[in-house]
């Protein structure tokens, strides 16, 4: 049932606003004055507040302010004094709406379902956004880990460029995330090319676009992501896989900061920072003649090595936990808890996976364990994994 607060100093009103509320099955508090109304929403919660301009002690117009100070509450002010410029001044501080007295009731009724909307809006957004910063924090803090933490904090103010190396599942997205989000690039585009997962014959076109008729199905003209992330951030994932032919061109990418689009004729401008990816030993690979080395050392201005789950066993309790809990919520079920012998088990695993494995293995354990997961069930469900 939802909650609204009425602030008036006219009792009639109250009255009034009552009856039709709680006939309309919403719950009501009501208060006479502007400061008693302050404390009402520092102690509870309110889907609606309805607040009188002209009452004395607190105006209602420094009552509004207070309470938008306070929480993302909807309120929509109310008067018999009113005119367009208050009206106005009340929708700039923040009000949600302005009606006059008397009041139109079907109009107040439409204003209130209006704000609720809005209220459940914010509340979803606030949600949602909750979920995508959890879905990339970076946890643990062994030295390894802070040692990548503070790197990070180092080079993401600048525009420099990042190679990042590591084996797979060891986090290599999550440290090219971090580094766009405290970036100057932040509310800019991140815009994210797995080269390993793009035919050779389509990674130019993908990267740097292509004209109408520039080959058979190129039915109409198309962006690339350099100019898609312009702005922002561009992560080339699994670089190492990269053809040469597409490597000579994003070296000359990002000697020139300019692109030509596949059958195209124009140089773009593209203002891009590139963070790039591997899990291969590059250096073999300029040997082996797999990858420019004048490629390499563009990329190259930050190395960051990302260390593997085994050389950093002191994190998996923390790593576990945080999973478990996350996997949880996400399937509807009270949150199951470790006992110390499991956690010291997870830590003598040899994890070839790394991270990504670790998750694994917890959803395994969340679904086939009740409430307290121990020893036992780790070398039981994890058993395979165990080397």
């Amino acid at each position: 049932m939802a909650k609204i607060l009425v602030i008036d100093d006219e009792k009639s009103i109250r009255n009034t606003l009552r009856e039709i509320l709680e006939y309309e099955k919403f719950e009501m508090d009501d208060t006479a004055d502007g400061i008693e109304g302050i404390e009402m929403v520092k102690k509870n919660q309110y889907d609606v507040i309805l607040c009188d301009i002209k009452m004395p002690k607190m105006d209602g117009i420094e009552v509004l302010e207070n309470i938008i100070k306070l929480c993302d509450t909807p309120v929509v002010m109310i008067s018999g004094h009113g005119n367009i410029e208050t009206a106005v001044e009340a929708i700039k501080k923040g009000a949600f709406d302005y009606i006059a007295k008397p009041l139109d009731l079907n109009r107040l009724l439409i204003t209130i379902r209006n704000a609720m909307d809005r209220s459940h809006l914010v509340t979803e957004t606030k949600v949602l956004k909750k979920k995508v910063s959890k879905t990339w924090d970076m946890i643990g803090e062994s030295a390894a880990i802070n040692h990548i933490k503070d790197l990070i904090e180092r080079v993401a103010a600048t525009d420099a460029r990042v190679l990042i190396t590591g084996d797979n599942g060891t986090g290599k997205e999550l440290v090219a995330r971090w580094l766009h989000e405290k970036s100057h690039r932040s509310e800019g585009p991140f815009i994210e090319v797995n080269c390993a997962s793009i035919p050779s014959e389509l990674i130019e076109s993908e990267l740097f676009g292509h004209e109408k008729g520039s080959f058979t199905s190129a039915i109409k003209q198309r962006k690339g992501n350099f100019e898609q992330a312009n702005g922002g951030t561009l992560f080339l994932d699994e670089i190492g896989d990269m053809s040469l032919s597409a490597q000579s061109k994003v070296l000359r990418a990002l000697q020139e900061n300019k692109i030509m689009r596949v059958g195209g004729e124009k140089e773009i401008p593209v203002d891009v920072r590139v963070i790039a990816a591997t899990n291969k030993n590059v250096p073999e690979e300029i040997t082996k003649g797999n990858f420019r080395e004048d490629l390499y050392h563009r990329l190259s201005v930050i190395l960051i090595q990302v260390p593997t789950l085994n050389e950093r066993i002191e994190d998996i309790p923390v790593l576990a936990k945080y999973f478990i809990e996350d996997i949880c919520q996400s399937q509807g079920k009270p949150v199951l808890t470790f006992t110390k012998d499991a956690l010291t088990a997870l830590q003598k695993i040899k994890w070839t996976g790394n991270i990504r494995e670790l998750r694994n293995v917890v959803e395994r354990l969340a679904i086939l364990c009740d409430k307290v997961i121990t020893d036992k069930d780790v070398k039981m469900f994890a058993q395979p994994l165990i080397k």
